[in-house]
């Protein structure tokens, strides 16, 4: 297991990857998350305060900020060997 606090800029948004063998948790606390992951990206959820995200092991994806201010949030993997994948996209 892994557990960390993560603080995202205003309209910052990672790379695309995936976890390998690691579910992961997120809660919200402050700000907004999204998540993008599915064929070419198009699923998309966001989460605000208090909210609460699951990212299944394996799931390629990318998360980020759409917002103008900060978000702040508390990230738990459950699992075993590398962490991350970086990948060049979600694909089809």
């Amino acid at each position: 297991m892994w557990a960390g606090t993560v603080l995202t800029d205003p309209a910052a948004f990672s790379g695309w990857h995936h976890h390998g063998e690691y579910d992961t948790y997120v809660y919200v606390i402050s700000g907004r998350v999204s998540v993008e992951s599915g064929p070419q990206g198009r699923d998309r959820v966001d989460a605000g305060a208090d909210d609460f995200l699951y990212i299944p092991r394996g799931t390629v994806h990318r998360e980020g900020n759409p917002d103008e201010l900060p978000a702040h949030a508390v990230v738990v993997r459950v699992g075993s060997g590398q962490q991350v994948f970086n990948v060049e996209g979600p694909g089809t």
